[in-house]
């Protein structure tokens, strides 16, 4: 909204013409989001904390030392989507599908937490909504985003093309040399990775700051990617206007107008961290199904219409790994009768060998800073 209204005035104060540039526009979503959170967030924890009185928001299947966090509200990400969901309406040019597609997943993938939060609250116990009730829920939802882009064809909007182009990107690798195509398997790996980077966040998110630590990384990754990947740099050249394609010059897919993207992980940064202020150990406040379904489907929406799609297993590392282990764990003990770790997921197979719980979150954050780092060598090892 202050993007429009200031790209309306370009015209009679030259000034706001900054506005037009994501370059701008990033930093100033991360520092809105960041505000809001430092300055309401502690008004909504007390609220809470009110509401979930008396309430145990500690998982069943936990380490017994996490028995001293009874009494901590949940469902604190309810603001974290709320507060990025705000920024982007601030900042982002809201003509843009990629945008609303991103914001779709954040809200409807927020909305099944937020039903899964409540009733765990309601019946005191961990048992929410049925998995296959979540993943069909889901489904639909990325089904509707698809329609979207799809509708929104069009002379002038490229949206479409993300569905269209069922080529991947393979990291390290120039797109001229290899650039596999899905065809009509593609919708449903797209879906894969969605759905699996949300659920992937969610079994993340069992320890103070453990699964947002990531989640800032990855949303700050994935601006930079995303700015890249759309970004059309025109010059002046003996009088004669010049574009240089950004995306070509690195060999990595160029997808128009994407680059809009980066002002939604800006919000995602800024409220991330806002968030960590109060999350951080020992934490005043969870995340909850609410955040942790919203930030995954979030950024894993923002992986495939970046065509990010497999370089996104090398930023989301660390949730890789979490789901991973406990996919290992149940297949190893319905095949074998034995578990491969002492729990599942693996920070609490650390937390069981006698680990520090701050010693494992910051470990988890440098894993994910160092896996960041290595996706963004991608950009020039092509």
């Amino acid at each position: 909204m202050i993007y429009h209204l200031l790209n309306a005035l370009t015209d009679s104060v030259g000034i706001f013409r900054v506005v037009q540039y994501p370059s701008f526009r990033v930093p100033a979503a991360m520092l809105t989001a960041l505000v809001l959170m430092l300055w309401l967030f502690p008004g909504f924890i007390r609220r809470l904390r009110e509401w979930q009185h008396g309430v145990s928001n500690v998982r069943e299947d936990t380490p017994e030392r996490h028995q001293v966090k009874k009494g901590t509200p949940t469902m604190g990400g309810l603001f974290v989507v709320g507060t990025v969901l705000l920024t982007t309406l601030l900042w982002a040019d809201l003509s843009n599908l990629y945008v609303w597609s991103v914001l779709i997943a954040l809200t409807g993938f927020g909305a099944i937490g937020f039903v899964d939060d409540t009733r765990k609250i309601k019946h005191r116990n961990s048992k929410g909504l049925p998995g296959r009730s979540k993943l069909l829920i889901q489904v639909v939802i990325l089904c509707f985003i698809g329609v979207l882009l799809w509708a929104g064809a069009g002379p002038d909007w490229p949206g479409p093309q993300v569905l269209i182009d069922t080529h991947i990107t393979v990291p390290f690798v120039p797109t001229q040399w290899f650039h596999p195509d899905l065809g009509w398997a593609y919708p449903l790996f797209a879906m894969f990775i969605i759905v699996g980077t949300s659920n992937a966040v969610n079994l993340t998110d069992g320890l103070d700051g453990l699964a947002i630590g990531p989640t800032i990384v990855s949303s700050a990754t994935f601006l930079v990617l995303a700015y890249a990947a759309g970004l059309v740099l025109h010059f002046s050249t003996g009088g004669e206007w010049a574009a240089f394609n950004v995306a070509d010059y690195l060999h990595i897919p160029h997808v128009p107008r994407v680059s809009e993207l980066s002002v939604v992980c800006a919000a995602m940064v800024g409220a991330g961290v806002g968030f960590l202020w109060f999350n951080a150990y020992p934490a005043s406040v969870f995340m909850g199904d609410v955040g942790s379904l919203a930030l995954g489907g979030a950024l894993g929406t923002i992986a495939i219409l970046t065509k990010n799609e497999l370089l996104s297993a090398v930023i989301h590392g660390v949730f890789l790994m979490e789901a991973v282990s406990v996919i290992f764990q149940v297949a190893s003990f319905k095949l074998r009768g034995k578990r491969i770790f002492r729990m599942a997921p693996i920070h609490h197979h650390f937390e069981l060998k006698g680990w520090a719980e701050p010693k494992i979150i910051v470990r988890f954050w440098i894993i994910s800073i160092i896996l960041a780092l290595i996706a963004l060598t991608s950009l020039k090892l092509r």
